[in-house]
């Protein structure tokens, strides 16, 4: 065969397989005849730029896809996971058909290796979809804290308490030992409170958000007292009503550090709350039942309060972790209460004393973890616990005073689930069982936040 026929076969062949490289076309050239170098090294010189014209249209195809992935997630409202395929995307079906025929060659000399985990892009729009979190994950963060991502939101809350108190009081003495010489009187408290609130958050900036929460009260309480009348088996009974506006809070949340690895997502929560509802102080009260001496044995308040009457502020700190498929999340903080005035702070019906109401500072903490089932659903279980120091009181011109029996431990553990009802909405249903006396009996809430 002659010399430039072969050289012709030679060039042919390397060009229709497209694996020799340059360097491998240069050798040949070495041992061809001098008149083919010229020409054999102008093809390799086309190839290379051939396959470099492929691979970058190949880029260019993959980002013009993950800027559809995310317009298409941002219309409906979700975002396909960062390393998910995107044959897999019903975006992506027609682009990753076309992509499987022709698999791009090895890239040129000098080309940047492309990331292998997914179709990551230098588009704004897909780094912005592989950025945020599924929905269910941002509804868990949303209960545990602000989420500082969204420009306004609008909830609204239903929640409803249960209570129930009993309490044996003896009037006597022992004989023997055995014998109990006196009365006995049961009292109970049965209490149900339905709390519905309005709330608006508004994230000022990528680190703030400004909270008000509006609450609407309405409470039913049912005393009951045994011993009326000086006889044990009778039971005097008495039920009372309230509703109004409760205190209103305004709050801020300030994100301190990002989460970013094993560090969690830490955030500075600061409120105040006004004492906006009715005080419990200077309620007119009701007497049922009185002593032959006009001793008052049986009165209840004519109608339910709907605030605790003083100015309170409180600072706390809470942690969210992302921990596939867990988020974990804890909470703690401080209350403080100011000191009031009221015209009158006894609770007895024949007299009015005013003077001041200094309530006790409380310590709350609190930890979960929540499971994010799928893109709509994720299912919570917590512990939370408030920790309230006694209450004072000083009658005008008088000395302090601690009351008795006002401090409390109120503690409760809270299952919870989110679901996301459109690209808007959210529901969320809460249930708490109280695990202290001071505590509910069971707390049961429905919350729908709004996004605008």
């Amino acid at each position: 065969m002659p010399a430039a026929s072969a050289s012709a076969l030679r060039i042919a062949i390397a060009v229709a397989l497209g694996a020799a490289a340059p360097g491998a076309l240069a050798q040949q050239a070495d041992a061809s005849n001098p008149e083919d170098e010229a020409d054999l090294r102008q093809l390799a010189s086309q190839l290379a730029e051939l396959k470099a014209s492929y691979a970058q249209e190949v880029r260019r195809l993959r980002e013009l896809d993950m800027q559809v992935q995310a317009l298409q997630a941002r219309l409906a409202g979700k975002v396909p996971a960062a390393g998910t395929p995107l044959a897999q995307t019903p975006a992506g079906t027609a682009a990753a058909a076309a992509a499987a025929r022709a698999e791009p060659p090895a890239e040129p000399a000098g080309t940047p290796a492309q990331p292998q985990e997914g179709y990551a892009s230098s588009a704004a729009d897909a780094e912005k979809a592989r950025a945020e979190e599924s929905r269910s994950v941002a509804d868990v963060k949303q209960q545990a804290r602000a989420l500082f991502d969204q420009r306004l939101t609008i909830e609204n809350g239903l929640t409803y308490n249960r209570y129930d108190r009993k309490q044996l009081t003896l009037n006597g003495f022992l004989a023997l030992d055995a014998i109990f010489l006196g009365s006995i009187a049961v009292e109970n408290v049965e209490s149900d409170t339905l709390n519905y609130s309005l709330a608006a958050r508004w994230g000022v900036s990528p680190r703030l958000t400004l909270n008000l929460d509006v609450p609407y009260i309405a409470r039913k309480t049912v005393y009951q007292k045994g011993g009326a009348g000086g006889a044990a088996a009778a039971i005097a009974q008495e039920e009372t009503t309230g509703s109004g506006l409760g205190d209103i809070t305004a709050s801020a949340n300030f994100r301190l550090l990002p989460e970013r690895g094993a560090r969690p997502e830490m955030v500075l929560n600061f409120g105040v709350t006004a004492p906006t509802g009715q005080e419990p102080y200077g309620i007119p009260w009701r007497v049922l039942e009185r002593d032959d001496d006009d001793f008052i044995r049986f009165a209840v308040p004519e109608e339910q309060p709907t605030g605790n009457g003083a100015w309170q502020t409180s600072i706390g700190l809470s942690a969210v972790k992302t921990s596939d498929p867990a988020i974990l999340f804890g909470n703690i903080g401080y209350t403080y209460s100011f000191k009031s005035s009221f015209d009158d702070i006894d609770n007895n019906p024949d007299t009015v004393n005013p003077g001041e109401v200094k309530l006790g500072d409380s310590f709350y903490y609190g930890a979960g973890v929540a499971f994010a089932f799928n893109e709509r659903t994720s299912f919570s279980m917590s512990l939370s616990n408030r920790m309230s120091a006694r209450a004072r009181t000083r009658y005008d011109g008088q000395p302090w005073t601690k009351v008795i029996g006002s401090d409390a431990n109120a503690a409760m553990f809270n299952l919870g689930v989110t679901y996301a009802l459109n690209p808007h909405a959210t529901m969320v249903g809460l249930l708490g069982i109280g695990l202290t006396p001071d505590a509910p009996d069971f707390s049961l809430g429905f919350k729908i936040p709004y996004s605008l």
